[in-house]
């Protein structure tokens, strides 16, 4: 079980053609149902198994996983929906030599596995296979889903029909977006990966931890990164935002704008458009705090003129236009948040992946749409996703915290992609060491700790 940290995710499309050119679908179910019975033997230790099959190929995975749990010894009971309806279920179904009980009759187990449906699902589940699933799932101790949880949709992460929350969810060869898109995610539990040996290209990955440069002998604060936040009308927020700068590992950090107090390392400056024409700058962040008023205007204009590496963030980004990054040869990051995205790109179609990763071309630029899932896309197609955002992030300053850290990652010198999914994967790490009901100072400071 591969957790899916850096792992590749793929459409059901994209999973069915590389299924396709993997040949031997058969042998490729009987892989698969074998590698659940593992993985499900592992969680279960000796506790009886209960698996649910639907009358597809999902179903087929899970009648091959009972009988490889059959044949190694363990307790284990089936139950279908229906029969099965495809050549290759009807196949794996020959090989469960026990008892089918009908759903609706079947009784609890501590262990329940869910096989009713996987990618390609567009209905609704009936009552008569959501109730007695419902029922059996409060039952259990435990609760794994194969590839999916059943009802919901693989690429957009809707939930067709709500199911009882699965622990862990076993992927079947490869991501699916589902597993990191919410509100489908919250209903997967822990998603763990089963290698299935099938060549699964995509230039869509989930978020990893990312290798950033480590100061060393010869370094100093410019070799670092050099950040500069361009301050407006609420100093707060761009104090904020240079202060993750500066935990998340920039080597100097200048604040242009107003404000006072700690910390003493962090440099401030009057604003002006001169300020930026330093060399050393690596990166400058515009947004947090900036204000639209005519001065705010004035100070975006300013930050585009440059040819340093840009991070937009917040105000800046209902001020900018679009079309003032064609001519630009440096990079820029946007970090809009829902509604941020929509005012800037409209609403758009299809996934979120896919809606960000038009916004991405459109602009010309890395965008990074924020959320309780993030996706971090860039215009050559390649995207980045993290699902499973903290809850607790849901406080006042986060995102001119992520902007900040953004701010870093990219003066660093890394890639302008890597550098956007390194300040995410950052930011929601020092969430999670902040603990419950911190708040954005706080999210500043765990940044080191991460580090």
């Amino acid at each position: 079980m591969i957790p899916p940290d850096g792992q590749p995710i793929l459409t059901a499309a994209a999973m069915r053609a590389a299924e396709q050119a993997h040949g031997d679908l058969s042998a490729l179910m009987d892989r698969a149902g074998r590698a659940v019975a593992q993985a499900v033997a592992r969680l279960a230790g000796p506790s009886p198994v209960l698996i649910l099959c639907g009358p597809g190929n999902n179903g087929g995975d899970g009648y091959v996983a009972a009988a490889a749990l059959a044949a190694a010894g363990h307790a284990v009971r089936l139950a279908a929906v229906a029969p099965p309806t495809t050549d290759l279920a009807r196949a794996a179904a020959a090989r469960w030599t026990g008892r089918v009980e009908t759903l609706a009759n079947a009784q609890p187990a501590p262990v329940l596995v869910d096989a009713l449906f996987g990618t390609g699902l567009s209905r609704l589940l009936g009552h008569a296979i959501t109730a007695p699933w419902h029922r059996l799932a409060a039952a259990a101790q435990l609760h794994v889903a194969v590839d999916l949880p059943s009802g919901i949709a693989s690429d957009d992460g809707a939930v067709l029909s709500t199911p009882p929350p699965a622990q862990v969810t076993l992927a079947l060869a490869a991501l699916k977006p589902a597993h990191l898109l919410q509100p489908a995610a919250r209903y997967a539990g822990t998603v763990r990966l089963l290698d299935l040996g099938i060549a699964a290209p995509s230039s869509c990955h989930a978020i990893a931890a990312p290798t950033l440069p480590e100061p060393g002998p010869d370094s100093h604060k410019f070799t670092r990164g050099m950040v500069a936040v361009v301050g407006g009308a609420m100093a707060g927020a761009g104090e904020l935002a240079a202060l993750a700068a500066m935990r998340a590992g920039a080597g100097y950090v200048v604040h242009l704008g107003d404000g006072q107090g700690p910390p003493h390392a962090l440099v401030r400056k009057p604003w002006s458009p001169a300020a930026l024409d330093d060399p050393r700058i690596g990166a400058v962040v515009i947004g947090p705090g900036l204000g639209r008023d005519a001065a705010a205007h004035t100070r975006l204009d300013a930050a585009l003129a440059t040819d340093r590496p840009l991070v937009i963030d917040g105000d800046a980004l209902h001020l900018l236009d679009l079309d003032r990054l064609a001519d630009r040869q440096a990079a820029a990051i946007l970090t809009p948040h829902a509604g941020e995205f929509a005012a800037l790109f409209g609403k758009g179609q299809g996934s979120k992946i896919d809606r960000t990763l038009a916004a991405a071309a459109r602009a010309r630029a890395i965008v990074v749409h924020k959320g309780p899932d993030t996706v971090i896309a860039a215009p050559d197609g390649r995207a980045v996703v993290a699902g499973d955002a903290d809850d607790w992030l849901s406080t006042a300053g986060s995102g001119d915290v992520l902007a900040g850290a953004t701010g870093a990652t990219l003066a660093s010198g890394v890639a302008a992609l890597d550098a956007a999914a390194a300040a995410v994967w950052l930011h929601g790490r020092a969430a999670r060491r902040c603990g419950r009901s911190f708040i954005a100072d706080d999210l500043a400071a765990a940044l080191s700790r991460v580090r």
